[in-house]
C-alpha cells in the first residue's frame, strides 16, 4: 500500500472511531450543559448498550460472523436491534437520574459526581458477575462488501456506521435547535432558575437529556460491537475516557463541539497508532486533554460562563 493510500486508510478508520466517540461524547455534553455534572456512569451505559445489542441480535438468531440474512430482512433486524438498544439504554439513563441523582440535585459539592462513579462500578460489576470476564464474540451479519478508494478499502459496516451516526447527530441537533423541548433544554442550560420561572419543567428537561445521551451511548455501543466484532465488560473505560476527552476538546456543553471533538479524537487515535505507535496513542490523546484544560478550558466551540448556583 502506498503512503497516500495508507494515510487514507487510517483516515477511514479514524472516522469510524470518531463516529462512536461522538455519540458517546454527546451524552457527556448534554448532561453537563444542563446540570454541570460529569456523568461517569455514562462510560458503562455504553458498555451495557453493546451487550444489549448483542443479546438482541442473538435473539433474532444471529451469531458469529456468518451472513444469514441479506437485504431488507437484515436491515430490519439491525434497525430493530438499534432501536431496542437505544430505548433500553435511554431508560437506563432515566433510571440513573431519577433514583440516584435527583435526590442529590441540591446537595453542594462533588457528591453527585462521586455517585455516578459508584453507579458506573455497579454496572461494571453486574455485567462482570452475570456475563463473565471473557470477551464475547459480537454477531456481525453484514456481508463483506468493500469498495476501493484511492488504494484504501472502505467496508459496508463503516459506511453504515458513518451514515447512521451522522443521521442521529443531525436529528439531535435539529431537536435541540428547533423543537419546543429542545429550546427548553437550551434555556435550562443557560439559567435553570429563570427557565423554571418562565414555566419550563426542569425535571422533564433533565430526564430528556439523560434519555437522549444514554440512548446515543447505546447506539455507540452497538457500533463498537459491529466494528470490532467483540464486546467485553472492559470496553466502557477506554472508550468513555476518549469520548470525555472529545467532549472537552470540542467544548463540553456544546453539541456541535462533541461531534467535532469525537471525530478529531478518532483521527488522532488512528493516525498516531499508525505513524508513531499504538502504545503511544493514549499518551497523545490525554496530553491533548491536559493541554486543552490548561490553555483553553472552554474547548474549541464552548464558552466560559459563570458557575450556576
Amino acid at each position: 500500500m502506498t503512503p497516500s493510500a495508507l494515510f487514507l486508510q487510517q483516515v477511514i478508520n479514524g472516522l469510524s472511531l470518531g463516529a462512536m466517540y461522538s455519540l458517546l461524547a454527546l451524552g457527556f455534553t448534554l448532561v453537563y450543559g444542563i446540570l454541570e455534572l460529569i456523568n461517569f456512569s455514562h462510560f458503562n451505559v455504553f458498555m451495557v448498550g453493546s451487550f444489549i445489542a448483542m443479546w438482541v441480535l442473538q435473539f433474532f438468531g444471529l451469531s458469529g460472523q456468518q451472513v444469514i440474512l441479506t437485504g431488507w430482512p437484515l436491515l430490519g433486524v439491525l434497525g430493530a436491534a438499534l432501536l431496542i438498544t437505544m430505548l433500553a439504554t435511554g431508560l437506563l439513563g432515566v433510571g440513573i437520574e431519577r433514583f440516584s441523582l435527583r435526590p442529590l440535585r441540591n446537595v453542594p459539592g462533588p457528591v453527585a459526581m462521586i455517585t455516578t462513579i459508584g453507579i458506573s462500578y455497579i454496572l461494571f460489576n453486574v455485567i462482570l458477575l452475570t456475563v463473565g470476564a471473557e470477551t464475547k464474540n459480537f454477531p456481525n451479519p453484514l456481508p463483506m462488501v468493500k469498495w476501493h478508494v484511492g488504494g484504501a478499502v472502505v467496508e459496508l459496516r463503516e459506511v453504515l456506521i458513518w451514515a447512521i451516526s451522522l443521521v442521529l447527530m443531525l436529528l439531535l441537533q435539529f431537536f435541540v435547535q428547533r423543537s419546543r423541548l429542545g429550546k427548553a433544554m437550551r434555556a435550562t442550560a443557560q439559567d435553570p432558575e429563570a427557565a423554571r420561572m418562565m414555566g419550563v419543567e426542569v425535571d422533564r428537561v433533565v430526564i430528556t437529556a439523560f434519555f437522549l445521551g444514554s440512548a446515543l451511548a447505546g447506539a455507540g455501543g452497538m457500533f463498537f460491537g459491529l466494528y470490532y466484532n467483540f464486546t467485553s465488560f472492559l470496553i466502557g473505560y477506554t472508550a468513555g475516557l476518549r469520548a470525555f476527552t472529545a467532549a472537552v476538546l470540542g467544548g463540553i456543553g456544546s453539541v456541535p463541539g462533541a461531534m467535532v471533538g469525537g471525530v478529531m479524537i478518532g483521527l488522532i487515535e488512528s493516525l498516531s497508532g499508525q505513524y508513531i505507535a499504538v502504545r503511544w496513542s493514549d499518551v497523545i490523546i490525554f496530553s491533548i486533554l491536559v493541554l486543552i484544560l490548561v490553555f483553553r478550558p472552554a474547548g474549541l466551540f464552548g464558552r466560559l460562563a459563570p458557575t450556576k448556583s
